[in-house]
């Protein structure tokens, strides 16, 4: 791989492992916003929100470790998978996203077009090149 490529990678997995650290964040301080896009029959929403900021920190960290890397993006690419329903859910229930007063419906559907994007992202970013101590 090129000085340029690795470097965009880096570039990339970073920016990413930030972005997921963010979000974990505003699953602490957006709790109520979160829960409120997890459908009513699941039990402890309000929890389940701040176990998955937990997650998300965990994973934004470990995508940074080399050893754990491509692991890491796997099992962050499966995370995503697994909360996308939630995101359905508020889109066709019209519920805001946290932190908003009012649902743009549209803007509710096209967020789902980028949970496919984080998805590539993360597993484009984790996998490592061989003999390459961060990448």
């Amino acid at each position: 791989m090129n000085k340029r490529k690795r470097a965009l990678k880096i570039a990339g997995l970073i920016l990413f492992s930030i972005f997921f650290f963010i979000a974990g964040v505003f699953h602490f301080i957006e709790a109520r916003g979160f829960a409120e896009i997890i459908p009513a029959f699941i039990p402890l929403r309000e929890e389940l929100v701040y176990i998955t900021g937990i997650i998300e920190f965990i994973l934004a960290v470990l995508l940074l470790i080399p050893k754990t890397r491509e692991k890491t993006g796997i099992v962050t690419a499966i995370y995503l998978v697994l909360v996308f329903p939630a995101n359905i859910y508020a889109a066709i229930k019209g519920i805001p996203a946290p932190g908003q007063e009012e649902a743009n419906q549209l803007l509710l559907w096209i967020r789902l077009l980028f949970q496919p994007l984080f998805i590539w992202w993360v597993l484009v970013v984790s996998k490592m090149e061989q003999n390459h101590r961060f990448y």
